[in-house]
């Protein structure tokens, strides 16, 4: 059974992801110690809240670097929510770095008349990248969960794995580049489709480990 660290800054939905990782056969680990983190055989990032409060919990636990070398490593990563949008380079929501893994800016929807912000809700995927690992024995065009004010754009767009639509704007709601796979929407949230989508990780740290 494969290890999974469950990187803990004090923000993320980590009990929702732990279970979700439970059942799709890992054995998910909560920690906020290096030592632990580098020797997991995959990574999860979650998050729920602000950019600039979980940059900051992630820094004040000495995190930072540890999550850097976790994706350079070149061991399964997955970002959720907040913790795919700390990979960029900044964010309006604040004033704070981000990681500055993925070239590119979170920027704030743009209200328009009959949109609700935050989107949030069950919303459709558009798979830009239909082939790869994490839509593997899904639907095509998924419906996944949402809850979020702001959307990442990547400065190279081919880091695209999904794309969803809210009014008129059509932005990135997963990235896969390498070994490093982050999405927008709530996977643990998202009933068979979500599940699947964790077991797909699971599987893929399952590859990459034997």
């Amino acid at each position: 059974m494969v290890r999974i660290a469950v990187i803990d800054y004090g923000m993320g939905n980590l009990h929702s992801a732990c279970k979700g990782l439970e059942k799709a056969g890992a054995n998910p680990q909560v920690t906020d110690q290096p030592h632990q983190i580098a020797e997991a055989d995959g990574f999860v990032l979650p998050g729920v809240g602000a950019f600039d409060p979980a940059m900051e919990q992630l820094r004040s636990r000495n995190l930072e670097q540890s999550v850097k070398d976790a994706i350079a490593s070149g061991k399964p990563f997955l970002g959720i929510c907040v913790g795919f949008q700390m990979l960029f380079d900044s964010s309006e929501e604040g004033k704070l770095a981000g990681l500055g893994v993925i070239p590119g800016k979170v920027k704030k929807f743009v209200s328009e008349p009959g949109i609700t912000i935050p989107h949030m809700g069950w919303n459709q995927l558009a798979l830009t990248k239909p082939d790869h690992l994490l839509w593997e024995n899904l639907e095509l065009d998924p419906y996944l969960y949402f809850v979020h004010s702001y959307y990442a754009e990547p400065a190279d767009p081919k880091v695209c794995a999904a794309t969803v639509t809210h009014g008129s704007q059509t932005v990135t709601a997963a990235i896969a580049k390498d070994n490093l796979m982050a999405v927008q929407f709530h996977p643990e949230k998202s009933s068979t489709g979500g599940l699947q989508i964790l077991a797909n990780f699971v599987s893929f740290v399952e590859r990459q480990k034997n």
